[in-house]
């Protein structure tokens, strides 16, 4: 069943098993069985109405949490069977990798960390692993969803070791630590965050970086934030673009925008296929274990690579990230979050009642409910309950 996996590929059948013993469910792997839950969970299903970049009354073709999360997925899953590993699990992280994101994107993950910040503060990823293993309650005997630990250590680590043999906190989490709910699981299931991840988790997270680089152009262009000769001095974008234009002078715009963005993700593809395997070839891993306890990245782009989507990065950042309407609309998200933790926080009959039921008066642990609460909200239900409370709407004035 799982000798056409390469020798550092997880294997379903050894995984170190789930924080509550459960028997198996032929004729899925443990790694399938995971990402079933994933694609079951309501934290999945809210995906849909959730910002990648433009709030959903932009317009209907614009990517949401949702779409971009199946975007990762398709290209997760074909660098894992080009690479020989398991295609499960890759699958499994990448569908899971945006659940713990807020409304209104990053504006609002943004606002809930300046509010939670006397209460140690919001983090999207932190907030991944306590839906799936507390927030989800779906089955009798457990919170969460009970994943294997493959898939909750490549969910924490997908980006990278958190901490180092000593302790300290390592990357993002180097200046404010590392969040309490990574902390406080990771007291009762180990997920050895001194190491990196499986070249699962690595895999998910390239896919992440190239569907939003490559997309953003897409969904850039179709917003007319910038206009497509303008990516002719974009090193990645540009080569793509020129050769469109050479081989279809006289392609409509919405081909060629088409034909440029799917050669952005080729490329980006190949390079780290080609990139991942020199690696490998260097690194002889023999095992999964081989590849966590690598000092990088076994999964990475060539520097050429890294320095092209570097300048790509900057450009959408100048061009769609930072301009008008897109921070206008963003500043005026971040006060429908205030505005709604605020009011929570001031009077708990506000919440429903389920939330109410577990909702204990110690200020921490309130204030984390109502992170919770607010985090798992869609755009269009936390606008509704703005507009309930406030009698406004926000976004469109």
């Amino acid at each position: 069943m799982v000798s056409h996996l390469a020798s550092f590929a997880c294997v379903a059948d050894k995984s170190r098993g789930r924080l509550f013993p459960e028997p198996e469910s032929p004729p899925r792997s443990a790694f399938a069985r995971d990402r079933d839950r994933i694609i079951h969970s309501t934290a999945f299903r809210r995906l849909k109405h959730k910002t990648q970049v433009f709030v959903y009354h932009e317009g209907d073709h614009f990517r949401t949490r949702l779409t971009h999360t199946l975007e990762v997925t398709q290209i997760a899953r074909s660098i894992a069977r080009i690479m020989r590993v398991d295609e499960d699990l890759a699958e499994a992280l990448a569908l899971a990798h945006d659940l713990g994101h807020t409304p209104f994107g990053h504006a609002g993950e943004r606002a809930l960390n300046m509010l939670m910040a006397p209460y140690g503060g919001f983090d999207h990823n932190a907030q991944s692993l306590r839906i799936v293993t507390h927030l989800e309650r779906r089955y009798a005997q457990f919170d969460g969803l009970n994943l294997t630990w493959e898939t909750l250590e490549g969910l924490v680590k997908h980006n990278g070791p958190l901490i180092d043999t000593e302790g300290h906190a390592l990357g993002h989490y180097k200046a404010h630590s590392v969040p309490q709910a990574i902390i406080d699981y990771n007291t009762v299931h180990d997920l050895e965050l001194a190491s990196f991840a499986s070249v699962e988790a690595q895999i998910a997270a390239v896919s992440d970086d190239i569907a939003y680089n490559a997309h953003d152009i897409d969904d850039g262009l179709r917003a007319g934030l910038f206009k497509i000769i303008d990516l002719g001095d974009v090193p990645l974008a540009g080569h793509a673009l020129g050769e469109v234009l050479k081989l279809y002078p006289d392609l409509d715009q919405n081909r060629t925008v088409h034909e440029t963005v799917r050669r952005v993700i080729s490329a980006m593809v190949n390079d780290i296929v080609t990139q991942t395997r020199a690696n490998l070839t260097a690194l002889r891993p023999k095992s999964d274990r081989d590849v966590r306890a690598a000092t990088s990245a076994i999964v990475a782009f060539s520097p050429q690579m890294r320095e092209n989507n570097r300048i790509l990065q900057q450009f959408l950042t100048q061009q769609m990230y930072r301009h008008p309407r897109v921070t206008d609309i963003m500043s005026r998200a971040q006060k429908v979050i205030d505005d709604l933790f605020h009011a929570y926080m001031g009077d708990e009959t506000l919440l429903p009642r389920d939330w109410r039921d577990d909702m204990l008066s110690q200020t921490d642990t309130r204030a984390r409910q109502v992170c919770d609460f607010i985090a798992g909200m869609t755009d269009r239900y936390a606008l509704d309950q703005h507009k309930r409370l406030f009698d406004l709407d926000p976004l469109f004035r």
